[in-house]
């Protein structure tokens, strides 16, 4: 490895010390790159004092951050850049001028994506992230041309891929916005999350074709390569500039130049070069893509040192070249695997099957998707270009889902401090092994640190805040609170389909690797939305107690559920007003539904049970798929225990709940939607979504965020979604 390369990385390393106030396993990492990197003892002392460089380098960053955060939250108004469409009731990333990134909970206002607006309201510090909640915009300035061109290819991509057009934003654009979680966690399971976004395999796949047309255009070698690094770098401006996509064009750029300057250099050095955005931006060192990147380029090269000494990987032919691309992706793969189980939170086995198969389609797909890009002011010629694509998209559709159903194809890991200083640990053994000429040790570490990753969730069944997790399991409901002892309360199970059930796929594995019992599951009603998975989830967890409104005409999944409830010995209870459960710190108390009044409607949503949870001074209404009529019943009933801090919101959003009389009495500060992404019901209504964000409530979606994680002490409450965490009390 040459010394540019280890220097980058022992400073690298030091950034991430520094920024993370002096974090313990960034800085060892920074040492064991200085002993490991230099030959001589001078050498380790120079890369010991990038260590130390980046160490003060990230400690002033840190420093300037929190200096930009504290003015932001003195300030009447920020101006923000935004980063999605805004308008009341949006949940919106933002970046501030001095960089720090933030997002708005948006009452009043209207901008496009793109924008510069003054944004006031009340501004709060999360643990990772600033929020600007009740926020009212006002525009200051219009986006960019650049910006503006790459919303028009987004329409363009909207008006010709039809339903493939998420798929094809994020792989062409850098758009991952109307990608749902349920897709994201496919890919992830199947180890293709790296395919959703734009990264350095995207750009060098357009760089080819740009390549391949340029030279089939007969222009000179010094010609082309000028033409391909031009559009490149007008390409990756276009969509933003994301970190690895500038790594892959810089990299890209220093390569050509060193050809046409005829000075081989090494890989480890253009990569270093590539890499290098950390010394102009500290910050840079802490996005999750640039980490990704520049981890799967060491695993490449490493895995190319790797083949040279491995005499089985030099035969030639076809075998030869799976052999090489096998390797080469099993590299890539348990280089990264550590981070990304300590992004994501999955871990995926068969990413070398999954990237090997995918690899040739994506492959032709990708400069396919920029000719059709560039064909979009020809309708014709596009559209031709986008039905001949959809063939691809569906063959890497079909590997993810292929490659997530297959048994023991994944495992779900916990994500926190720990999980990220044991990734990186893994990941630094993983690639001195590739490199070194005596690997056993660097695999024992990270055979051990992975070890310890995969298993820490077992170990883990307390923890110092009450805790709300609103599942994502689609168009249905799934809410599990866990106490600080580590027992749980479940409140509806999900869905059912021919074959399978959310309680089953999506229930009973989130809580089983958090572990800790079962004490109660609460059905809130018998449509099969929210019971489908429950007779999976009663025989799994075998909770003690079933309370349900007792609604007749039930479905047949609800049958299931209690011959399963039945059978595993728990014991049922009709959930009536005034009914309550201790379970630790949490008070839970049956508001909804009244016997004789239930036993007189004949829509189920009518009779849903409705729940105040209280931990402290922090109150939370879970409202089933109540509408408007039992609404009424408990404004005439119990008006004074409706207020909560957090409202579960009624019927997915719909139009037929959520009235304003209701919204008022219950004044939340934050307001969650279980919704699916795309939903053929429309849900959640704009006119409700509008009505909470009238009311000051901060409203997130399951389908926009996937799993949302409230914590929570008695006192405050922090909210945890898209990789972001929040207080909002």
């Amino acid at each position: 490895m040459p010394l540019v390369t280890a220097a980058l990385l022992a400073y690298v390393s030091g950034l991430l010390s520094g920024l993370a106030a002096l974090n313990a396993v960034a800085f060892g990492a920074g040492v064991l790159v200085a002993w490991l990197g230099g030959r001589r003892a001078r050498e380790r002392v120079a890369l010991l004092a990038f260590v130390a460089a980046g160490v003060v380098a990230g400690a002033a960053s840190a420093v300037a951050t929190s200096e930009c955060e504290r003015q932001a939250s003195t300030s009447r108004a920020v101006v923000v850049a935004l980063g999605d469409e805004a308008s009341p009731g949006a949940f919106v990333p933002a970046r501030l001028d001095c960089g720090v990134t933030l997002h708005l909970a948006v009452r009043d206002g209207v901008a496009p994506a793109g924008a510069r607006v003054a944004a006031r309201g009340k501004l709060t510090l999360g643990s990772r992230g600033l929020l600007l909640d009740k926020a009212t915009i006002a525009l200051v300035g219009r986006p960019s041309a650049l910006r503006r061109v790459r919303e028009a290819v987004g329409r363009g991509i909207d008006a010709r891929f039809g339903t493939d057009a998420p798929l094809v934003r994020a792989l062409l654009i850098a758009d991952m916005g109307d990608i749902s979680p349920a897709v994201r966690t496919r890919f992830a399971a199947a180890g293709l999350s790296h395919m959703l976004s734009v990264s350095g395999l995207h750009v060098g796949l357009i760089a080819a074709a740009v390549l391949l047309l340029a030279q089939i255009a007969r222009l000179s070698r010094s010609g082309a390569d000028a033409f391909v690094i031009g559009l490149t770098t007008l390409y990756v401006l276009l969509i933003g500039a994301p970190l690895p996509a500038v790594r892959a064009a810089i990299m890209l750029a220093a390569g050509s130049l060193s050809v046409v300057a005829q000075r081989p250099t090494s890989a480890w050095a253009v990569l270093a070069v590539g890499a290098s955005a950390p010394v102009f931006d500290p910050r840079a060192a802490l996005d999750v893509g640039y980490q990704l990147s520049v981890a799967g380029m060491v695993a490449l090269v490493a895995s190319g040192a790797l083949a040279k000494r491995w005499a089985l990987l030099g035969v030639g032919g076809w075998r030869g070249n799976v052999l090489r691309g096998l390797v080469a992706s099993m590299a890539a793969t348990l280089l990264t695997a550590p981070l990304v189980a300590a992004t994501f939170g999955r871990l995926s086995f068969v990413a070398p099957l999954t990237n090997l198969a995918a690899a040739p389609a994506i492959a032709v797909l990708q400069p396919m998707l920029f000719l059709a890009a560039l064909l979009l002011p020809v309708p014709v010629a596009a559209q031709f270009v986008a039905d001949a694509c959809h063939p691809l998209l569906a063959y890497i559709d079909a590997v993810a889902s292929v490659g997530a159903r297959l048994p023991g194809s994944s495992m779900a890991v916990a994500t926190d401090a720990v999980a990220s200083a044991l990734a990186i640990a893994a990941a630094a053994a993983l690639a001195v092994a590739c490199v070194a000429r005596h690997p056993g040790r660097p695999l024992v570490i990270a055979c051990a640190a992975a070890t310890f990753l995969v298993w820490r969730p077992l170990w883990k069944t307390s923890g110092a805040t009450t805790e709300i997790h609103v599942l994502d399991v689609g168009q249905g409901d799934a809410v599990a609170v866990r106490s600080t002892r580590g027992r749980w309360l479940v409140f509806d199970a999900g869905r059912e389909w021919s074959g399978g059930d959310a309680g089953a796929r999506d229930v009973v594995p989130y809580i089983t690797r958090r572990g800790g019992a079962v004490e109660a599951f609460i059905l809130s009603h018998p449509h099969a939305d929210h019971v489908g998975g429950a007779a999976s989830l009663v025989r799994a967890l075998r909770p003690v107690w079933y309370f349900d409104p007792a609604y007749a005409g039930a479905t047949g999944s609800y049958r299931a559920s209690l011959i399963a409830a039945r059978e595993m010995g728990v014991r049922w209870r009709r959930a009536l007003p005034g009914d309550s459960l201790v379970v630790d710190e949490i008070v839970m108390t049956v508001l909804a539904p009244a016997a004789g009044w239930a036993d007189t409607l004949r829509d189920p949503n009518e009779a849903s049970v409705v729940v105040r949870l209280r931990v402290g001074s922090v109150t939370m209404l879970l409202a089933g798929d109540a509408e408007a009529g039992e609404e009424a019943w408990l404004l005439a009933q119990s008006p004074g225990l409706l207020r909560a801090d957090v409202l579960k919101v009624a019927h997915h959003g719909s139009a037929t709940s959520s009235t304003g009389a209701f919204v008022d009495a219950v004044q939340p500060s934050l307001a969650v939607i279980s919704v699916g992404n795309g939903n053929m019901y429309r849900h959640p209504s704009p006119d409700v979504v509008r009505r909470l964000a009238a009311s000051g409530a901060v409203t997130l979606r399951t389908d926009r965020f996937g799993t949302i994680v409230l914590h929570t002490d008695g006192r405050g409450i922090e909210v945890e979604a898209g990789g972001e965490r929040w207080r909002v009390k």
